[in-house]
């Protein structure tokens, strides 16, 4: 999604994290490791200061959950941690982090790319990193992507599934024959955007029976889809509603609605190259599924982000 369309949907998808007040922000203290010098480093470039690497999340519940997950994984290793939750929207949190008083924050690849450049195209996830790195800061820099993606997506309720026989593996393409019969509900913007029914149609050859204009993968998007005054809405792939109320993601196999890979932005010089693996360590281990569960956990069971955090690493040899 989006830089805007994630500022936004904070507010309706989360209403419960507040955004950190000026008064926290300017305690923030500077984020640092020690670089150890290895050639293959991509943080060499610059002397850290101070003794602890600080993790920053913005304000929702599924950045805290991941920069716990980040920060414990480096703890793991001996590194000191020290965490500034909770912080705002990447306006505020891409400031801070070049000026190094964050050095770790969780990303979503095209998002940030979108913020960075809102004209560039994406293409794969590894054309959208390369576009990234090319327009960060040349304090800061990309780790390893995850497979797990936060993004929107056209999802199908429980009784829509079963009815026409659509499961998990099931993809955009196969809503062509039957879309005539459904109703899409979304944000009013998802109607004229490429990245909604423009693009459906096109990309897919999808034309359903009529759209419902609702808000931006929020409750009443939610609601309409779970009463099955739509049949299909445009949801976003990390909400916990998709397992409360077994709604069925359709893949997406051309791409339409871009990249949202789970990434660390960091501080080039905060972070040794111990502190490097174990970070892209904690990506080759999370997809979306994974996600998916976590946040399920912090949000439907409301469990605090820090346990589930420490259960997961625990689980996948990373603590």
């Amino acid at each position: 999604m989006t830089s805007t369309e994630k500022s936004s949907w904070t507010l309706t998808r989360h209403p419960g994290v507040a955004v950190a007040t000026l008064a926290v922000m300017a305690t923030l203290v500077a984020g640092c490791g020690s670089d150890d010098g290895t050639s293959d480093n991509p943080l060499v470039g610059g002397k850290a200061e101070g003794d602890s690497v600080v993790v920053g999340s913005n304000n929702f519940a599924e950045s805290i959950l991941l920069a716990d997950i980040y920060g414990e994984a480096l703890k793991a290793k001996g590194i000191e941690v020290t965490y500034k939750p909770n912080i705002g929207s990447r306006e505020t949190t891409y400031g801070l982090l070049k000026n190094g008083t964050i050095t770790v924050l969780p990303e979503y690849n095209g998002s940030l790319l979108a913020y960075l450049d809102p004209k560039a195209e994406q293409k794969s996830a590894e054309a959208v990193n390369s576009a990234v790195k090319a327009k960060l800061d040349r304090k800061l820099t990309l780790l390893r992507s995850s497979p797990a993606e936060d993004k929107d997506s056209v999802s199908v309720n429980a009784e829509t599934a079963e009815k026409y026989g659509l499961t998990e593996r099931s993809t955009l393409a196969d809503l062509k024959d039957i879309a005539p019969e459904l109703v899409i509900g979304g944000s009013p913007e998802f109607q004229t955007r490429h990245q909604g029914l423009v693009g459906l149609e096109s990309e897919y050859g999808v034309k359903f029976k009529s759209f419902k204009a609702l808000d931006a993968g929020g409750p009443l998007t939610q609601a309409a889809l779970k009463k099955n005054t739509v049949q299909a809405a445009d949801i976003f792939t990390t909400d916990p509603i998709i397992t409360k109320e077994k709604f069925v993601v359709l893949q997406d196999p051309e791409n339409l609605f871009g990249f949202a890979n789970v990434t660390p932005l960091v501080y080039k010089s905060g972070l040794s190259q111990e502190g490097v693996a174990a970070l892209n360590a904690v990506s080759a281990k999370l997809d979306t599924k994974t996600l998916l569960e976590l946040d399920s956990q912090v949000q439907l069971e409301n469990k605090d982000p820090l346990d589930v955090a420490k259960a997961w690493l625990k689980s996948a040899g990373l603590d």
